[in-house]
């Protein structure tokens, strides 16, 4: 690190779990970040405040003026750009030396395939279930961590999914591919703003340790937040040795 990343991470330097060594391996990795609406605007930010040094950014919309309720990395002049671009412009204003790719494109098993090879880590900060199961069937195809996050109402939930880990689930372990789940849309549903806030936010810590190498990941349990009375629940979760992703059935 130079003088001025020195300066720039001094508040992470000085912390006994992260240190010289621990930044320097943020300011090495490559995040991938799918979505950059109300979760990705938050893990966006902090991860590139933090110094995660390269930054892939997917998400196919633009901005709308009833995103800015909740998503911080967009402001009101950039109303009908690509969101992916609007973030790019955010980090680029708050730190230059974060390398930032914004992909204006869905993402598709396809694209999934092309980018998980060079990427550290993989956050989820989409809204919908088919989005997500292939985003975790690239995870454990190519044996990425996987931090995901999700938003609606006033109820959050949050896990990191890493199946290099001995007994820990994936994503489909928990909600089958083939299950009856329901998409809901903030359209129709609406959503707390600072919901999006705090889940984004455990997303970017726990992102953060996985790649600084310190602290213990939330592989194998499950937050669950009701932001109405601000209860935290916590469920334990394993690997299911039938699941069609990353167990036998596989």
């Amino acid at each position: 690190m130079n003088d001025d990343q020195l300066l720039r991470y001094s508040r992470h330097v000085m912390l006994d779990a992260i240190g010289i060594e621990g930044q320097r391996r943020l300011l090495a990795a490559h995040a991938l970040i799918i979505g950059a609406g109300g979760l990705g605007s938050p893990v966006a930010l902090y991860l590139g405040t933090a110094g995660v040094g390269r930054i892939t950014v997917v998400d196919p919309d633009s901005v709308d003026i009833t995103n800015l309720q909740r998503q911080i990395a967009h402001n009101l002049s950039r109303v009908g750009q690509p969101k992916a671009e609007s973030v790019k412009q955010t980090l680029g204003a708050i730190n230059p030396d974060v390398q930032v790719q914004a992909l204006v494109r869905r993402a598709d098993a396809a694209l999934l395939d092309e980018l998980l090879p060079g990427v550290d880590i993989v956050l989820d900060c989409t809204d919908n279930f088919r989005t997500r199961h292939a985003v975790n069937a690239a995870c454990v195809k190519h044996g990425k961590p996987l931090v995901s996050g999700a938003a609606i109402g006033f109820d959050g939930q949050v896990s990191v999914y890493d199946t290099r880990q001995p007994g820990a689930p994936c994503y489909a372990c928990l909600f089958p591919p083939d299950a009856a789940f329901e998409d809901v849309a903030c359209a129709t549903m609406g959503v707390f703003a600072p919901l999006v806030g705090i889940i984004g936010s455990v997303q970017a810590a726990e992102a953060l340790k996985l790649l600084a190498g310190t602290g213990t990941p939330l592989a194998g349990r499950l937050l669950m937040l009701d932001a109405l009375s601000l209860r935290w629940d916590e469920i334990a979760i394993a690997r299911q040795p039938g699941c069609v992703v990353c167990g036998q059935g596989g």
